[in-house]
């Protein structure tokens, strides 16, 4: 039966991080925090609950996600964000895996909480992600601040768990206001970063259709006014991040 070690990175979390380890109680066999440099009481907390407490400097998500992964004491690696908790059925069905172990990852459900509700459609469910798997065989990759773990071999199948990964998001709208301006610069340096081409044109088509798609495609309208301002905040970060890697 492998070892399974649960690995979050952390910034003034602590407000959501107590949850998100209570939630692996009884699941993982090292629950591991890596932190950069929170100026508020995620340490402690995470230490109170019997985390392995590493500090260091953040360089961007998918490069602490995977210097993360390096310090993992198990390759077998169950990924979580400090605002997500395991559902009890997806608590289940990884203690199933951890007694027979056929794929080299496993995806999963992801259920989000905002502003107190939770949402179903807006292209944020079923919202599928991969974050338990042995990490020989992948890494985190995709462009920030929106990482995907992708294996080496990427015609491999993958598993797929019953239950949801809940993720607890904003907690206002003012909050996903602040969050879609961070995220849009981020965006942008990425951008930057790989010298991507056509940018003028991408900033004029993929806004309006990033809304389209989620607000129409998604069925993001039966997510009523949340789902019209989670289409709104998509099209903003979009542009943001277009028009800021256009700027000298």
């Amino acid at each position: 039966m492998p070892k399974i070690s649960a690995v979050i990175i952390t910034f003034n979390e602590e407000r959501n991080i107590a949850r998100c380890l209570d939630s692996l109680q009884g699941v993982a066999d090292e629950v591991l925090v890596v932190d950069s440099y929170s100026t508020d009481n995620t340490k402690q907390i995470a230490l109170q609950k019997g985390a392995r407490f590493i500090e260091h400097g953040f360089d961007g998500h998918i490069e602490q996600k995977n210097w993360a992964l390096s310090q993992a004491k198990f390759p077998h690696v169950l990924s979580l964000d400090a605002d997500e908790a395991l559902s009890p059925k997806l608590k289940e069905s990884i203690l199933e895996v951890k007694s027979n172990w056929q794929f080299d990852a496993y995806s999963m459900n992801r259920l989000t909480n905002y502003c107190g509700h939770w949402i179903r459609h807006s292209g944020w469910y079923p919202d599928t992600k991969a974050r338990l798997w042995d990490s020989r065989k992948g890494k985190w990759g995709g462009d920030n601040p929106h990482d995907k773990f992708e294996l080496f071999e990427t015609n491999k199948p993958i598993g797929f768990l019953q239950g949801d990964l809940l993720h607890y998001s904003y907690y206002s709208r003012s909050e996903h206001i602040n969050r879609t301006i961070h995220y849009g610069k981020i965006g942008a340096e990425a951008l930057k970063k790989r010298k991507a081409k056509g940018l003028l044109i991408k900033q004029l088509i993929n806004p309006p259709w990033k809304f389209f798609k989620i607000f129409v495609l998604n069925l993001g309208f039966l997510d009523g006014s949340d789902g019209l301002f989670i289409a709104r905040q998509a099209f903003h970060e979009t542009w943001l991040k277009y028009h800021l890697a256009l700027k000298k």
